[in-house]
C-alpha cells in the first residue's frame, strides 16, 4: 500500500481533489460495496495521514474493507431537540455511524466527534449501544417524564444490518408497546418487516407510523448512492407489506439531488401511493461540514460531468453557500429551483391523494413501567 505521511496543522483543509487523489485511488479496490470514495481525517484532527507510493509496492490483492462494531455504554438514550421545522422534540438512535454506506447522508460528520473520519469510517467503524433498552426504560420511568412520539432512526438507520445481530431497535420496540408509547420509524431498509409483529400491534393503538426512504427507482443509481441499503424494489415491497398489515407508511424523497434523482419525484410518489403510503415528505440535499467534499469526491468518481451543475444549483438554493443551516430553509432551500421542486410535490401529492390527512399518535395510553419484581431474601 505504500507509505504513509504524516502532517500536523491546527486547521488544516486539504481540498476535496486531493482528498479523491491521494486516498481513493490508493484504496479503490478495497472500496467495494462502499458508499464513500474517501476517508479524510476528521474536522477536529489536527494530524492527518495521506497514502502514496514509494516505489516499493507489491502488486496484491487488495481485501475489502471489514465492518468494525463496538459496543457503546451510553449515558442517555432519548436525545431532545427544540428544532421549530422537524415534527418531533425526542428521538433514540440505536447506533452511530451507518453501513449503509449512503453518499449524502448528512449524519456522516457527527462521526467526527469520536475522533473517525466522516467518509469510509462513518459506514465501517459502527457503535451498538446494546444498554439502550435499559436506559430507556429508565428514562420514561422518571417521574417528570411526559410522553410525546420518540423517533426512531433520525441519525442513522435503526435497520441497518447489524440490527440482526444486536437487536437493539427490536428491543426498544418491545419496551414502547408495553407502556403504550408512540413511536416514529424512519428507515430506507426491508428489514423493518422482521418486526411486523410488534409494529401491527402497535398500530392497533394508534402508537406508530413508518417512514420508508426513497430516493430513487433505479436500482443502479441506488447502488450507487446507497450500496448496502434495501433495493428500491425491496423497499416499495417492504412499504405493501406495512400497509397490508395496518401499519400508517410515509415515504420520505430523500435526499433530492438536483440534476441526478430529482426528475423521479412524481414517480416515486406515485409507486409509493400505490404501494400503500398515506402521507409523503421531502428534503433537497443537505451538505453540512465536511459532506460537501464528501459529495464532491462521490460526484467526481461517478458523475463527473454533472459535478458543476449539481453544486452550482444546491448553491443557488442555499443563498450562494454549500449550505443553509436556518430553520425551515434547510429543508426544502430557497429560490427558483427550490419553488419549482415545492409546487411539483405539492402537486403530485394532492394528485394522488396524499397528505389528505395527517396522523396524529396518542399519547393518552401511556402508563408508566412497572418496576422489576424484586425477589425477597429467604431468612
Amino acid at each position: 500500500m505504500g507509505t504513509a505521511r504524516t502532517h500536523a496543522s491546527p486547521l488544516r483543509r486539504k481540498p476535496a481533489h486531493a482528498v479523491e487523489d491521494a486516498v481513493a485511488h490508493i484504496e479503490g479496490a478495497s472500496r467495494r460495496g462502499r458508499g464513500a470514495v474517501s476517508n479524510p481525517a476528521g474536522r477536529y484532527e489536527i494530524v492527518t495521514r495521506e497514502e502514496f507510493s514509494d516505489g516499493w509496492d507489491l502488486e496484491k490483492e487488495v481485501p475489502s474493507i471489514a465492518t468494525e462494531v463496538t459496543i457503546e455504554k451510553a449515558r442517555r438514550i432519548i436525545t431532545r431537540n427544540d428544532s421549530p421545522d422537524i415534527l418531533f422534540d425526542r428521538s433514540i438512535n440505536p447506533y452511530r455511524g451507518c453501513e449503509h454506506g449512503c453518499s449524502y447522508c448528512f449524519a456522516r460528520p457527527s462521526h467526527a466527534f469520536y475522533g473517525l473520519s466522516s467518509g469510509l469510517d462513518f459506514e465501517t467503524k459502527l457503535f451498538a449501544k446494546t444498554n439502550a433498552p435499559e436506559l430507556l426504560l429508565k428514562e420514561i420511568s422518571s417521574r417528570n417524564y411526559e410522553p410525546r412520539t420518540i423517533a426512531l432512526g433520525t441519525n442513522t438507520d435503526p435497520y441497518q444490518p447489524i440490527e440482526r445481530r444486536f437487536r437493539i431497535t427490536r428491543s426498544i420496540l418491545e419496551i414502547l408497546s408495553r407502556v403504550n408509547h408512540p413511536v416514529g420509524i424512519v428507515t430506507k431498509s426491508a428489514l423493518v418487516t422482521q418486526d411486523l409483529d410488534i409494529l401491527r400491534s402497535l398500530a392497533e393503538r394508534r402508537l406508530v407510523k413508518v417512514a420508508l426512504s426513497i430516493t430513487t427507482l433505479d436500482p443502479k443509481l441506488a447502488r450507487r448512492m446507497e450500496p448496502r441499503a434495501a433495493s428500491p424494489a425491496k423497499r416499495l415491497a417492504a412499504m405493501r407489506m406495512l400497509a397490508n398489515a395496518g401499519i400508517p407508511v410515509t415515504v420520505l424523497v430523500a435526499p433530492v439531488i438536483p440534476a441526478l434523482n430529482d426528475h423521479e419525484i412524481e414517480a416515486i410518489l406515485d409507486a409509493s401511493q400505490k404501494a400503500g403510503a398515506a402521507e409523503a415528505g421531502y428534503v433537497l440535499l443537505r451538505l453540512p461540514h465536511d459532506l460537501k467534499d464528501l459529495m464532491r469526491d462521490w460526484l467526481l468518481q461517478h458523475f463527473p460531468d454533472r459535478v458543476d451543475r449539481v453544486l452550482s444549483i444546491l448553491r443557488e438554493s442555499r443563498g450562494g453557500r454549500d449550505y443553509d443551516s436556518r430553520w425551515k430553509a434547510r429543508q426544502t432551500g430557497e429560490g427558483p429551483f427550490a419553488w419549482i421542486l415545492g409546487r411539483r410535490f405539492e402537486q403530485a401529492t394532492k394528485r394522488l391523494g396524499l397528505n389528505e390527512r395527517r396522523l396524529s399518535l396518542r399519547t393518552d395510553l401511556f402508563r408508566v413501567p412497572e418496576p422489576e419484581p424484586v425477589q425477597l431474601a429467604l431468612f
